[in-house]
């Protein structure tokens, strides 16, 4: 055969019917059939409607029947201002998380669970942020990743096992030596003010689940859309409620919400209070000659620095 392909002669009468029957490969590392077609093409970023004079966007409503849902056990999609992610979470109360919620979480977003709670929360369990110099562009303050240990927990990753971890991790009663480090859930350290000190979907989890009467732990991950896994935006998320009965809101409706009938005061008091603690001072001795050694503990990311006083 190879001698007759080099010279040019017939293909034995054998070969003749295989080789003329072959097809081209539609197929190869970067072209699929027909793929310019069945990938739809970006649409344009919707942005949600402008709030009004008083600062509402979709309205006191929204909020309201975001609590109930909550209350309920049900996610609700909470979405950020226009000029900052323009994105859609999925939030859940952390304290009351089932595997169904986790399992519908992972089916309709990035897949990437977090967990934000206070910082008071991760100092008592020992969860460090994730990195030491933080470059994520909108100050996102991730800690080190957790799973539960014990118990029914195999691998973690599965939903029921992710639902266990989240749990812990909103129950008072969990201590560090619960958690396995590194994890599958993601913590995220939320400001002391909420979503009055940072327009966040982290401040927004923590104050959804504290109005809601929850533990301040709040789930959340954000919503891709399921043809492309682009993220998904306004006009997306509108479809995607309607087509899941899930409740909307914005961050801006809950700022506003918070300023004429939620806890502002008591959310500012904690805002007031000083950012930065101190430890105990110790006397360290050095090349340099003798120093006061203070560990200064920076509240609002968590992360520990150590001072020397002569």
């Amino acid at each position: 055969l190879a001698a007759a392909l080099r010279g040019g002669a017939p293909l034995p009468r054998a070969l003749r019917r295989v080789v003329t029957r072959r097809r081209p490969c539609s197929l190869s590392a970067t072209r699929l059939p027909g793929f310019e077609q069945k990938v739809p093409k970006l649409r344009r970023a919707v942005v949600p409607p402008a709030e009004n004079a008083d600062g509402w966007c979709l309205g006191r409503e929204s909020v309201e029947n975001a609590l109930a849902e909550l209350r309920a056990g049900r996610p609700v999609l909470v979405t950020d201002d226009a000029d900052r992610e323009n994105e859609g979470d999925l939030i859940f109360a952390a304290e009351n998380v089932t595997p169904e919620t986790i399992a519908f979480t992972v089916r309709h977003t990035s897949g990437v669970i977090c967990v934000a709670l206070p910082g008071s929360r991760l100092d008592e369990l020992h969860l460090r942020p994730m990195v030491t110099r933080n470059e994520d562009p909108k100050g996102t303050a991730f800690a080190v990743t957790v799973d539960l240990k014990g118990g029914d927990v195999t691998t973690g990753i599965s939903a029921a096992d992710r639902a266990r971890t989240i749990r812990a991790l909103a129950d008072p009663a969990a201590g560090p030596e619960r958690f396995c480090r590194p994890g599958h859930i993601f913590p995220l350290r939320a400001r002391p003010g909420g979503v009055l000190e940072r327009g966040g979907h982290t401040e927004a989890a923590v104050d959804l689940a504290r109005l809601a009467g929850f533990e301040p732990a709040g789930g959340l991950c954000e919503v891709v859309r399921d043809e492309d896994g682009e993220m998904s935006r306004w006009d997306d998320l509108l479809e995607f409620a309607a087509e899941h009965d899930l409740v909307l809101t914005t961050i801006a409706d809950l700022k506003a919400y918070r300023r004429v009938v939620g806890d502002a005061a008591q959310y500012a008091e904690k805002a007031a209070r000083p950012s930065v603690t101190l430890g105990d001072f110790t006397r360290m001795p050095t090349a340099a000659g003798d120093f006061d050694c203070v560990a200064a503990i920076d509240q609002t990311t968590g992360l520990e620095h150590v001072v020397l006083l002569r």
